[in-house]
């Protein structure tokens, strides 16, 4: 059977996609790159922002345009909107997030121990999930109750998967030629809590670094509340790489409480201090939400005055979407829609001219890039993109298109989405 797999959203979702196209392969069956050419599409959705609902139908939707008559769907907007998802043309059935481990068992009748054999090697998924990362689920769900945030209800509680299985995981990826394994999960600095005795992911990360060959090992989204000063010590290992992507949300203590959030901008600017003295040119990222509600001019003046001051190497911007079912939805003041935009914009605004202040440095260096993305055939050669270990996009021309590999590069200027640079060593 030809399967072809979707999915929106977030590095989870990614992680979970790979997992599935393991499973189907190691029954027999084929992943394709277009729902015109599969007899069974599998979309995982997401419903995190307003956004992400829509393109999540848009996806089936384009599914059964393709051609696809047999459409599976799973992911947080079908779990939470079911009847919905259920109605969309072509869909024939709704897996919800706590049955997705067992999805493919279940469709091809087999039992789930037929997967929990020695997994077969990672192959990158085809069309436009195509990565030369792989993307490893260690947790899922989240026992926050952060007043914004709608995964919580999607995912269920905190529950971490065991060492041996993530080894294995992580093995696969490495069988497979992977020259990069990114952990994942909902709230991945939760990571062991829920066993006993308990664990933490200093332990997971030490566990990887000591029993697997994985050239590089990437940190997804962490929380500051989960780190303190002693886990940037890990980073005297240089295979694992240097960004940390740490969400504030807000710059404003006010508002991070209506967050429900566990962090003030005090204890923040401190974590990220503490990185920087512990990992050189560490790169660290954030996610700001714009238009929260009850955000005054002064706490959104105290968010901007922050974002700045932080000098972060990049972000993301969400303006405030209120989700069905969390209690921020139902808090008064309730900020307008255009000056949510003019808000996201300014923080925008900001977070690019901190970006391009931390790539500049980099200008005129040396480093070894991880090249990944799609080639395109120019009058020069063939355009790569890669990213460096410290998160830095680089676009290079080559002599033929390549893919998967390291190189080292000679970064020479900035371009839209990072820095242009020069092969030093052409084979």
């Amino acid at each position: 059977m030809k399967i072809f797999l979707d999915t929106i959203g977030c590095r989870l979702n990614q992680a979970e996609i790979e997992s599935l196209a393991r499973q189907f392969r190691a029954a027999g069956h084929e992943i394709v790159d277009t729902a015109a050419e599969a007899d069974l599409a599998v979309v995982n959705t997401c419903t995190v922002t307003a956004e992400a609902a829509s393109d999540s139908r848009a996806a089936i939707r384009r599914a059964k345009r393709l051609g696809a008559v047999d459409i599976v769907v799973t992911g947080c907007w079908a779990t939470l909107e079911p009847d919905k998802a259920a109605s969309l043309p072509g869909v024939t059935r709704i897996v919800p997030n706590l049955q997705k481990e067992s999805l493919a068992a279940d469709l091809l009748n087999l039992p789930q121990e037929f997967f929990d054999l020695e997994p077969i090697a990672r192959e990158p998924l085809p069309g436009l999930h195509l990565r030369t990362r792989a993307f490893i689920k260690v947790q899922d769900g989240c026992d926050n109750v952060c007043t914004f945030c709608i995964t919580r209800l999607a995912r269920g509680a905190s529950r971490s998967r065991p060492v041996e299985e993530i080894v294995a995981d992580v093995s696969s990826a490495l069988d497979g030629g992977t020259q990069e394994i990114v952990l994942t999960g909902v709230h991945l600095g939760s990571w062991g809590l829920d066993f006993q005795p308990a664990r933490r992911i200093p332990d997971l990360v030490s566990a990887l670094l000591a029993r697997t060959s994985a050239p590089r090992l990437r940190l997804s989204s962490l929380e500051p509340w989960d780190l303190d000063a002693d886990f940037f010590s890990l980073w005297c290992d240089p295979r694992l790489c240097r960004h940390l992507h740490l969400p504030l949300q807000s710059g404003s203590d006010r508002v991070l409480r209506r967050m429900a959030r566990k962090t003030a901008p005090d204890s923040f600017a401190a974590l990220v201090q503490s990185a920087r003295a512990a990992i050189p040119e560490v790169a660290i990222t954030t996610d700001v939400i714009a238009g929260f509600p009850g955000e005054t001019d002064e706490e959104f003046a105290e968010t901007l005055e922050f974002v700045k001051s932080m000098h972060f190497a990049g972000g993301h911007v969400f303006s405030y979407s209120a989700r069905p079912g969390t209690p921020a939805a139902r808090m008064k003041g309730q900020v307008h829609g255009k000056l949510v935009k003019a808000r996201s914009a300014a923080l925008r605004t900001v977070l690019a001219d901190s970006a391009e202040s931390y790539h500049r440095k980099f200008i005129g260096k040396t480093m070894p890039v991880l090249w990944e993305a799609a080639s395109i055939l120019t009058n020069e050669g063939w355009q790569i993109e890669g990213l460096t270990d410290n998160y830095l996009r680089v676009t290079a021309i080559a002599p033929e298109p390549y893919w998967n590999r390291v190189e080292a590069v000679h970064l020479t200027d900035l371009y839209e989405n990072g820095l242009t640079g020069m092969l030093i060593n052409i084979v």
